[in-house]
């Protein structure tokens, strides 16, 4: 019998520690590697820090803002997904089924509106470091 895999944890997981891939190694295990794309993030931020010349930290926080998007579309995805296709796909053996109550849809929403403002000021960031060299900031 496999362990149960709670769908408002694993969204948590998402919403709050995306960017390393909690989430990731609490639903596949630590050999995930994607999960550990994630957690590379953050050498890959210390990389570019050490190597530019006095870098914007726009430039060094941009692996770790991208993987923490991509932790928030992940949160959605888990969220959204039905319980009987969780139960289907993360715990046909637990024996056990899923029963996800108004938590999970509130984190869906709060993640929706944190992801999107991350990902807009992300975006409206990078527009101005490319094409005013920061002048707005």
């Amino acid at each position: 019998m496999s362990q149960h895999k709670n769908k408002t944890l694993a969204t948590t997981l998402a919403f709050l520690l995306g960017g390393i891939g909690a989430h990731r190694f609490y639903l596949k295990g630590s050999v995930d590697r994607i999960g550990l794309l994630h957690v590379c993030s953050v050498p890959v931020a210390g990389l570019v820090y050490g190597l530019g010349h006095a870098p914007n930290p726009f430039w060094v926080l941009l692996p770790i803002i991208v993987s923490c998007i991509a932790g928030y579309v992940e949160a959605l995805v888990i969220g959204l997904t039905p319980d009987e296709k969780w139960d289907a796909r993360y715990n046909a053996g637990s024996g056990r089924q899923s029963a996800s109550h108004w938590f999970v849809i509130l984190l869906v929403v709060l993640t929706m509106l944190v992801g999107a403002t991350v990902l807009i000021a992300a975006i409206s960031r990078l527009f101005d470091l490319l094409y005013t060299g920061g002048a707005y900031g």
